[in-house]
């Protein structure tokens, strides 16, 4: 089986007739494998597909919402926005909250809002790869102070970091992908006092977090330059309805009102994504099981002499590994895909269901 773990195409020299922006000549569009193999465990999708109840109620509100196609959609997606509010809880209203075409477009919003030349955005590598691209392409600069060697933000260093650097963005990924830590609240609240910018806390799978543990969203009534980032692409089973979203102060979603797109998202989308906040209790049946498959592949792990990080997500980084490509490459070839991600030597597998997840320790244990 071919080598498909990354994106092949770039802006190659053929292409340098064009008047492209410098920093993007020779580089490649962000994305994982899409291969069709028999396990599918690297993009972090829960396994789970909606109910045939609950592809009834899409399909009638995609109808419904089909025969008005002629009329643009509500640019402000009002009734989503109070729908989600709703789901959060914490006392917020629709003027709180924010949605887009995944958090991938809420991100992008935020810096075209807050970031921009001569402003600043941070975050503590390893984290999630995205968020140099959405400085990038918002002219935004870049700077990444380090995790400790367990992956936790160590405050001292932190806020020794946002002093010298002076921010105007800070990203915290909790649980953090692609290594699964979560951040205390007090660490947060911390480096939103000592912050000169914005801090932007992503919770995308902040439902697969170990009971009891703590939202940043307690936090927001107290830190009005603090915004929590959702996604209804992971523990929701909507990756394909492509629905991210904030809450912050309603002062801070107007100043995202005014960078996005007109219409940016589409009736469909809004009419679906609300069917499935109606149905949240049975959409979330799953996570329960999921976070135990989680905490079963960390034993299982360790116990074949790996290192696996600590997760409150529903992934694993596991190494470490001399040539990881090989393994990733050898699990490939036994049809099972997972990421090739993060620090050197290391490797990320989401969870699937029972039966893909024995197909991935069998192979595994096969090049093991």
């Amino acid at each position: 089986m071919p080598d498909r773990s990354r994106d092949e195409s770039s802006l190659a020299p053929a292409h340098d007739e064009l008047p492209v922006r410098e920093e993007l000549r020779g580089e490649r569009p962000y994305g994982a494998p899409q291969l069709d193999v028999p396990v599918r465990l690297n993009v972090n999708e829960n396994p789970y597909p909606p109910s045939a109840a609950v592809v009834a109620d899409m399909a009638a509100a995609a109808a419904r919402a089909c025969a008005g196609l002629n009329r643009y959609p509500d640019r402000e997606a009002v009734a989503l926005r109070a729908d989600l509010a709703a789901y959060l809880g914490h006392g917020l209203t629709a003027d709180q909250v924010w949605a887009a075409n995944g958090s991938n477009e809420v991100m992008a919003q935020l810096l075209s809002a807050f970031g921009g030349p001569g402003r600043t955005a941070m975050s503590f590598a390893p984290t999630y790869s995205m968020y140099p691209e959405y400085a990038r392409d918002t002219h935004t600069a870049w700077a990444a102070g380090r995790r400790a060697d367990d992956f936790t933000i160590e405050l001292p260093a932190a806020l020794g970091e946002i002093a010298a650097r002076r921010p105007d963005v800070v990203f915290l990924a909790s649980p953090n992908n692609p290594t699964g830590t979560a951040l205390a609240l007090a660490d947060i609240a911390a480096i939103c006092a000592a912050a000169p910018g914005i801090v932007v806390v992503d919770e995308a799978y902040a439902e697969f977090a170990r009971p009891g543990a703590p939202s940043a969203l307690s936090l927001l009534a107290s830190h009005p330059r603090l915004a929590v980032t959702r996604t209804m692409s992971k523990a929701f089973a909507f990756a394909g309805g492509r629905l991210g979203y904030l809450a912050a102060s309603a002062e801070f979603v107007d100043a995202l009102r005014v960078v996005r797109l007109p219409y940016h998202l589409s009736a469909l989308t809004q009419a679906v994504a609300r069917v499935a906040l109606a149905h949240a209790e049975e959409m979330l049946g799953n996570v329960a099981q999921l976070r135990a498959e989680r905490d079963a592949t960390i034993d299982w792990l360790r116990a074949a002499g790996l290192v696996a990080a600590d997760s409150d997500a529903n992934f694993v980084l596991f190494g470490v590994f001399a040539d990881r490509h090989a393994i990733w490459q050898g699990l490939l070839d036994r049809g099972v895909l997972i990421r090739e991600t993060g620090p050197d030597g290391w490797l990320r597998v989401c969870m699937g269901t029972p039966g893909e997840m024995a197909a991935f320790r069998a192979a595994l244990k096969e090049l093991l």
